[in-house]
């Protein structure tokens, strides 16, 4: 018999659901291009932060409500990595796909092997940055693709797509 009695989110934004990251969404248009969520909650949905381009931040608990943080909520081991609206839309992409695979019942694993968060995490700015590329391919340089890793490397540390691109085009360009 499995029983789940831990309610905790266990950090995997791929286990929220849609709902809630829609309003996590709206909550980024309003107020930042950025958000951290807290591990320490109790909840099956976690509080977060939303920062904005002056690194000012506005807590929200997990019903989407204003809160003030304990001084150590987003902080350290406490808190996850800082997510950009692009890498935070592309997730909610991935979570549609899963909850409709939950509803089948069929799930299917490409060459049968778990994909670990750092592949799901990397996989999360690769379609953002190819997204942007995509969309933006005739205002940027022919030479950009030389630059891949460093757009990438921005990215990860946080850069949304749009500023990762606007960063190597100003230093290389």
């Amino acid at each position: 018999m499995n029983t789940t009695r831990n309610k905790r989110w266990n950090g995997k934004i791929e286990t929220l659901t849609s709902g809630y990251i829609d309003n996590v969404i709206e909550k980024m248009v309003e107020y930042g291009d950025r958000v951290q969520f807290a591990l320490s909650g109790t909840g099956l949905r976690p509080h977060y932060q939303v920062i904005n381009s002056t690194n000012k931040c506005m807590a929200f608990d997990s019903n989407n409500h204003l809160l003030h943080p304990k001084e150590h909520e987003f902080v350290g081991s406490n808190a996850t990595a800082i997510f950009s609206l692009e890498q935070i839309k592309a997730a909610k992409s991935g979570v549609a796909t899963k909850a409709s695979v939950a509803r089948t019942g069929r799930v299917t694993a490409i060459g049968g092997v778990r994909r670990t968060a750092a592949a799901k995490a990397q996989d999360l700015v690769n379609a953002a940055k190819y997204e942007y590329f995509k969309n933006n391919r005739h205002t940027l340089p022919d030479e950009i693709g030389e630059y891949s890793d460093k757009i990438t490397l921005l990215m990860q540390n946080g850069m949304s797509a749009e500023d990762a691109f606007g960063e190597v085009v100003k230093l290389h360009f």
